[in-house]
């Protein structure tokens, strides 16, 4: 369904609100957007805006909260739905914002059930027997925001255009693959921080293989075994990256240097990590602003 275009002056405060949300909460993806069209960069910071709002009315708060939690984000998908089945235009500007997006895009809204679907697994779910368990969650909570993001930036960086179908299917499982690669490359990094919510993404058949428990994640430095641990899930990580790259031949220049450099410094984590010997209870693994510098600097002078 396509809604009648709200005022123009909500619509800019809205979009201006998600980039806010993108800029203080997302600092790589941020930077990559840079490179893209102005016209482009907006709907990715209403999609990031709005995800990064879903996600953390699921995060924050303790156990206690859980209930609470269950109840906004009913509340909140209740109000994204409403939004899109109805002709009215919603209250909140990140709906407002989003709604926009979609409509303009025709993203499917099956995307967007996954992701909700994956945001409920996150208020109960604990941990993953194996790769194929987490695979299900990311698949909502990853690989959808790859594909959602998709339509965008394969669309002419002049200004919206039509999309070829061929150039979208061969995108597609490159687009997934990316999402899988970021959110894999998050676990890893915030293995600490996931405990202290009572969350271990990775698998628990990678940690039995590793002799890895609990205890191990909560130390304030890695043991021998946490480290072997964490230098497979970089190589498996690094894997999802390689069947990546093949989607870069398919979008517009503009585009193409956006997810390069996002490839680029999302991916540099995994540098980081294997830097400190895989050492990630020490602290949290970090591009420095220099080396993001740099990259981008590199993006711009190599050839669109």
């Amino acid at each position: 369904m396509t809604h009648p275009a709200p005022p123009a002056a909500a619509l800019d405060t809205a979009y201006s609100i998600c980039c806010g949300l993108h800029r203080r909460h997302g600092r790589s993806y941020y930077l990559a957007t840079k490179l893209l069209p102005a016209w482009k960069r907006r709907h990715v910071h209403a999609l990031y805006g709005f995800t990064r709002y879903t996600d953390d009315i699921v995060d924050v708060g303790g156990d206690t909260e859980g209930p609470h939690r269950a109840r906004r984000l009913g509340e909140w998908a209740d109000q994204f739905y409403a939004a899109l089945e109805g002709t009215r235009s919603p209250a909140d500007p990140i709906l407002l914002a989003v709604r926009h997006t979609i409509d303009t895009f025709g993203l499917p809204r099956a995307d967007f059930d996954a992701f909700f679907a994956s945001m409920r697994m996150d208020l109960h779910v604990r941990a993953y027997a194996d790769y194929g368990e987490l695979l299900e969650y990311m698949q909502g909570s990853a690989a959808v925001i790859g594909t959602m993001m998709l339509p965008i930036l394969l669309a002419p960086d002049d200004g919206p255009g039509p999309v070829a179908a061929a150039a979208m299917d061969s995108a597609r499982e490159p687009a997934r693959q990316l999402g899988l690669a970021f959110q894999l490359t998050n676990f890893i990094r915030d293995v600490a921080e996931d405990l202290g919510r009572d969350r271990v993404y990775l698998p628990a058949g990678d940690l039995a293989r590793f002799g890895v428990g609990r205890d191990d994640l909560a130390a304030s430095s890695a043991s021998p075994a946490v480290r072997r641990l964490i230098a497979f899930e970089v190589e498996r990580a690094r894997a999802h990256y390689r069947q990546a790259l093949p989607g870069l031949a398919v979008l517009p220049a503009r585009s193409r240097r956006c997810v390069r450099l996002a490839y680029a410094v999302y991916g540099g984590i995994l540098d980081r990590v294997e830097e400190a010997g895989y050492d990630v209870l020490a602290g949290r693994a970090v591009v420095p602003r220099r080396r993001r510098a740099t990259a981008v600097v590199r993006e711009l002078a190599r050839p669109a």
